[in-house]
């Protein structure tokens, strides 16, 4: 099992432990994260490594192709100097050099072709986090608006129950009784208190009539046809109906004005 499938088991046991648990979904989500990027800077370790050791082999292919380049100079330094058996031997070493030097070739293309696969999948990592992240905000949005409409409905199932609007009903009653009551209390206080023969003289200044009778006592005198004499000694003049027609009032007064140029 290779390290990020190590790692992609590991991320997903402890996502499943966080959902299983049922904790705050905000709190849960920020735990998520966090331990997203303590895997990944794990994960960041193990691809520093593997790049530390295709380095060392790199080093080591270089190494034994110098070394067999140097033996192979060597060999032709003997044969110029007609030192075949001295020649024999670094040809020798040469080809050993070269040979560890193919292996480690060998060896560090698969290491390297490695170690490029892992930092491509660390890079995919590290991007797929940066948006969790960014997507964090929106889905604990999401969570926040998923409670407030869960408590908006708890809330409007609540009001729906007729009991509720029942008592309500019963209480606007009750006060609309006490009012009723109170005003019936101040009335009774006022009935029993105070000069009773008063009342009735108010009561009479109050009625409308009076108060025209009064206006046309008050013409006659301006005009000079009574004496000036107190309001309440004087007979109030009869009064039309309260029934009678504009027609019918226009002919008392025509009437009135035909008597007035015959006398």
């Amino acid at each position: 099992m290779g390290i990020f499938d190590k790692l992609s088991t590991l991320i997903r046991s402890n996502v499943n432990d966080l959902i299983a648990r049922a904790e705050n979904p905000e709190k849960m989500l920020n735990t998520i994260i966090d331990d997203m990027r303590s895997q990944l800077a794990r994960a960041r370790q193990e691809v520093a490594h593997a790049m530390a050791d295709a380095a060392k082999l790199k080093k080591q292919v270089e190494d034994e192709q110098k070394q067999a380049i140097e033996w192979e100079q060597r060999a032709m330094l003997a044969v110029r100097q007609q030192r075949d058996d001295l020649a024999r031997q670094a040809l020798m070493r040469q080809q050993e050099h070269a040979g560890r030097a193919q292996t480690y070739l060998e060896t560090w293309e698969r290491h390297e072709a490695d170690t490029q696969r892992l930092r491509d999948a660390l890079r995919q990592l590290s991007d797929k986090i940066q948006e969790a992240t960014r997507k964090k905000n929106l889905l604990i949005a999401q969570q926040k608006r998923a409670e407030a409409q869960k408590r908006i409905h708890e809330t409007m199932s609540g009001l729906s129950d007729a009991s509720a609007f029942d008592a309500f009903d019963r209480m606007a009653t009750k006060i609309e009784d006490n009012e009723r009551q109170a005003l019936a209390a101040a009335a009774v206080s006022d009935e029993l208190s105070g000069d009773s023969l008063e009342r009735e003289f108010k009561a009479l200044q109050a009625s409308g009539g009076d108060a025209l009778d009064f206006k046309l006592l008050e013409m006659k005198q301006q005009m000079g046809m009574l004496p000036a004499a107190p309001a309440a000694q004087q007979q109030p003049a009869a009064q039309l109906s309260s029934g009678v027609t504009d027609a019918e009032l226009v002919g008392e007064f025509d009437a009135l004005e035909e008597r007035e140029r015959g006398g």
